[in-house]
């Protein structure tokens, strides 16, 4: 059996139900503080903690190269894809002071990028492949391509459980990728391109209805192959970067480490893995709903509400990122506010 069909772990019941009891003595009204109260809740029972917290956050930013760039598909040159490998290690990119910032540990990984070897101090290069094939022409990744990435997301979580980290955010990089994405997004919700691709990087209309065709183009070239198979379709249009997410998705629920989604390809990424082993869901808090047309779609086949929505469109793990001061928060209003009987203060008359 392939491993990301083993079984997940389960939220723990009895400590929701702690949780739950212990919002009701907070000094507030019932369900004043809505989202926050259900942050804490339901990372109580991940964490299976009566007082839960991320002290230690993990992210893995998971890099890799696109072969449909060779139709001309992006505002931006392959080239960026190594180039903000270096930004992110050496604490330029925006997931790199975001990670600083709530003191996170950040990983970063190259999957398959495209271009010579090269060493560059704090990522991890794996050449599983210099970046996928164009899927307009074949399947982007081999099944043994596909499985190699996902099993570097799984290590990457077993690293970080090996550090005692709390919750888990993967990021993406890779030129191209929002057009990988959507076109897994189509074949897995069996939906048009029209309905599920925006600009990525930036891209002006008339090749944003170029960068359409291109993915409509591909849906029904591998549609037969695909079936209702997410991992087909994985190969199919994904990239090593998405592969990894997803790998790293599904291992996070099978060690029972919590996950903060990030935007459009880390919530494609997420469906994947849903859709590989459905409980790994139960898992996912999401961290914002990004400004890339299609991602409300999937957010709602996800049944997920974001925490934040500003408009993000970069990527990276960046609104992931952006949404763990909101989760501290939670966490601290939970396991430090007093409770109506410390604070001598009358409670709800029933």
């Amino acid at each position: 059996m392939q491993w990301w069909l083993a079984q997940c772990q389960q939220p723990n019941h009895e400590f929701r139900l702690r949780a739950e009891q212990r919002q009701l003595q907070l000094t507030k009204p019932t369900g004043a503080l809505s989202e926050l109260e259900t942050l804490a809740i339901t990372l109580a029972s991940l964490q299976q903690s009566e007082k839960p917290n991320i002290d230690q956050p993990w992210i893995t930013i998971f890099a890799g190269d696109h072969g449909v760039m060779e139709e001309n598909i992006s505002a931006y040159p392959q080239a960026v894809t190594r180039q903000m490998l270096q930004n992110f290690a050496t604490g330029g990119a925006c997931i790199s002071v975001i990670a600083k910032e709530y003191n996170a540990t950040l990983q970063v990984i190259d999957c398959g990028s495209v271009g010579e070897p090269y060493d560059y101090q704090g990522v991890e290069r794996y050449c599983i492949a210099p970046g996928t094939a164009n899927f307009i022409h074949e399947i982007a990744m081999t099944a043994e391509q596909c499985q190699e990435a996902m099993q570097l997301g799984a290590q990457s979580v077993e690293k970080a459980l090996s550090s005692n980290a709390s919750i888990f955010v993967a990021g993406e990089m890779g030129i191209g990728n929002t057009c990988s994405a959507s076109a897994l997004a189509c074949l897995l919700l069996n939906e048009p391109a029209e309905d599920l691709t925006g600009v990525g990087t930036g891209i002006q209309q008339e090749r944003l209805q170029h960068k359409k065709k291109v993915i409509d183009q591909a849906v029904q070239r591998h549609r037969d192959f695909v079936q209702d198979d997410a991992f087909h379709a994985l190969c199919a249009v994904g990239g090593l970067e998405i592969a990894a997410m997803t790998g790293a998705y599904i291992r996070c629920a099978q060690v029972g480490l919590p996950i903060v989604v990030d935007g459009f390809i880390s919530s494609v990424a997420a469906l994947c893995a849903v859709r590989l082993n459905p409980v790994v869901r139960d898992w996912m808090l999401f961290g914002h709903q990004s400004a890339e047309y299609g991602h409300v779609r999937i957010l709602t086949e996800l049944q997920a509400e974001p925490l934040l929505k500003l408009n993000l469109r970069l990527g990276e793990g960046s609104g992931a990122g952006a949404a763990l001061g909101l989760i501290r928060l939670a966490c601290s209003l939970h396991n430090n506010m007093a409770t109506f009987a410390e604070a001598a203060v009358i409670g709800q008359q029933v």
